[in-house]
């Protein structure tokens, strides 16, 4: 339930100026206006409740599908011999992440693109309230790339980067010598008991240059007043985060 709220408001940030012109109808046949309207609600979807707030939404009940389109849509989307191969089982439902950190003199931040298996895509810049390492901000990148993979349950991921000391790093190349290099690196692999398949790839930077544009984004000292792209801030680093969570509370 809490994909369809994240999707919605991802939404409202990008299509902004028609959210507030008119009146927005969502039809869903999952009882997301019942969860956002519980008093119970809390965390992130409290958050999400607050944003839409400002925007004149109504839940519909998502009408069923027309027989006969039903069967035209089967039809047209059956697979027939002369089409290429299913992939392998493990590349099914795969989801990609590219990640990009950016550290200069106006700031540190991340950018990232997550696609599912199916092409939807989300672009995120993430603005440090911290200065970081170039270093630091790709694992930031890389980390909330997969903080938010984990919260729409994906189950397979791959990762790409153009950095080779952190692909190095989470790939077990090399070891961290660096407290903060060895606390990233922990964090990170707290997420393989998340994901099915978890892997990251070193790809060039021309490869990578849609993130690279983003955590340049993140970095600017004004932001567009037309700025579609959500920008999030982050206060302090994620490392620091871990510490407190390994601490028993009796």
């Amino acid at each position: 339930m809490e994909k369809f709220a994240y999707a919605l408001i991802i939404a409202a940030k990008k299509l902004r100026p028609y959210f507030q012109a008119h009146t927005i109808k969502v039809l869903i046949d999952k009882p997301l206006k019942q969860v956002l309207a519980k008093p119970n609600t809390l965390g992130r979807l409290i958050k999400w409740l607050v944003e839409l707030g400002k925007y004149d939404v109504k839940f519909e009940a998502r009408p069923a599908i027309k027989s006969q389109v039903l069967a035209d849509f089967v039809g047209d989307n059956t697979p027939t011999e002369c089409k290429e191969e299913n992939p392998s089982e493990n590349e099914r439902r795969m989801w990609k992440l590219s990640v990009d950190g950016s550290s200069c003199i106006t700031g540190s931040g991340a950018g990232l693109v997550l696609t599912s298996s199916d092409g939807w895509t989300l672009e995120y810049a993430l603005r440090f309230g911290f200065k970081a390492t170039n270093n630091e901000a790709e694992w930031e990148a890389l980390i909330a790339g997969l903080t938010i993979a984990k919260h729409l349950e994906v189950q397979k991921i791959e990762a790409s980067s153009d950095s080779q000391p952190v692909v190095s790093l989470a790939s077990g190349e090399y070891e961290a010598r660096e407290d903060s290099m060895a606390k990233y690196l922990s964090h990170f692999q707290s997420f393989k008991s998340t994901f099915e398949i978890l892997r990251v790839l070193k790809v060039p930077r021309v490869e990578n240059a849609r993130a690279d544009q983003l955590s340049k984004l993140a970095t600017a000292e004004e932001l567009e007043k037309n700025q579609t792209v959500l920008v999030d801030y982050l206060d302090r680093p994620t490392i620091s985060e871990v510490d407190v969570m390994d601490i028993d509370i009796p």
